[in-house]
């Protein structure tokens, strides 16, 4: 599940960073003596929300590299890596695409694509992945990632991220706002704000930012749905796909993957509310009501 957590894990480090970087330097301008300028709030949470989201999106290559510790490969350091770029570089093809960079890392069996746009994209393979199945199911496996690249995947989750970051903040301030009140309420002072709001903010940041996760994650289970059947259909054949997901069933979970790229990762999920992946036996049985 790495490539989606990287992401949502980037984002909230940017929310809190900018949220605390407002309340020190003094620029929240939608605080007045007495109450909250909403428009202007909204609008702030707006620009931040949807800025930090794209900044998330901007970074997912580099650090899904990084996560993982993925080396990049052309196809000339061996025969199946040969065999892999020319692979990826079929379904591209074929799926109208640019070419995306293509890596392998070490690690459990697991594949996960990621990128800023459709056309400057990476397919990383793990060699767990690699080992465990033979071609035609390693060839689905990358029909999947593939179909999540021209679906345009992480540009479609960094606008709901940018929406549901909008909310969290707007939210965590107005309510922040209100705790502040009510424990200054009996006090003479200046009814400006004070540190009260500042550390509720934050930490309502960080909870509503936990449970917006809830929604992004829904979003990425049904793009799963998706991508499967994508694949399938790319591959003229859903069994290969079928044959691939009963091979990761046996042991694996999107855990394998750092949780910044989960989203986009290959393996099922565990069924939880924060999963980013559907359970495999509903992607199995999806795939074969097709």
């Amino acid at each position: 599940m790495k490539r989606v957590f990287l992401f949502l894990a980037t984002n909230l480090a940017i929310v809190l960073t900018l949220s605390i970087v407002i309340s020190v330097l003094g620029l929240n301008t939608w605080l007045t003596k007495n109450s909250i300028n909403y428009t202007s709030l909204l609008m702030f949470c707006a620009v931040f929300g949807f800025g930090g989201s794209f900044i998330s999106l901007l970074l997912s290559k580099p650090m899904a590299k990084w996560s993982v510790g993925a080396k990049v490969i052309t196809g000339s350091e061996g025969a199946q890596e040969s065999w892999l770029v020319h692979t990826i570089e079929k379904l591209a093809t074929k799926a109208s695409i640019a070419m995306p960079e293509v890596a392998i890392y070490e690690g459990e069996a697991n594949a996960f694509a990621t990128g800023a746009t459709k056309n400057k994209s990476l397919v990383a393979v793990s060699t767990g992945l690699l080992y465990s199945m033979n071609q035609q199911q390693v060839e689905a496996v990358l029909a999947h990632e593939i179909m999540h690249i021209k679906s345009g995947d992480m540009v479609s989750l960094t606008l709901i991220q940018g929406v549901v970051n909008t909310f969290v903040m707007f939210a965590a301030r107005v309510v922040g706002y209100a705790i502040d009140g009510f424990l200054r309420r009996d006090s003479e002072e200046s009814r400006s704000p004070g540190i009260g709001y500042t550390v509720a903010v934050v930490v309502l940041d960080i909870v509503f930012g936990v449970l917006a996760m809830i929604i992004v994650a829904w979003f990425s289970r049904q793009r799963e749905f998706r991508a499967d059947a994508g694949a399938a259909q790319l591959m003229g054949d859903n069994r290969p796909m079928i044959s691939a997901l009963e091979v990761l069933s046996q042991g694996h979970s999107e855990n394998s993957l750092p949780k910044q790229v989960a989203a986009f990762g290959i393996a099922g999920g565990i069924g939880s509310l924060f999963s980013t992946h559907p359970p495999i036996e509903e992607r199995i049985l999806a795939l074969k009501k097709n």
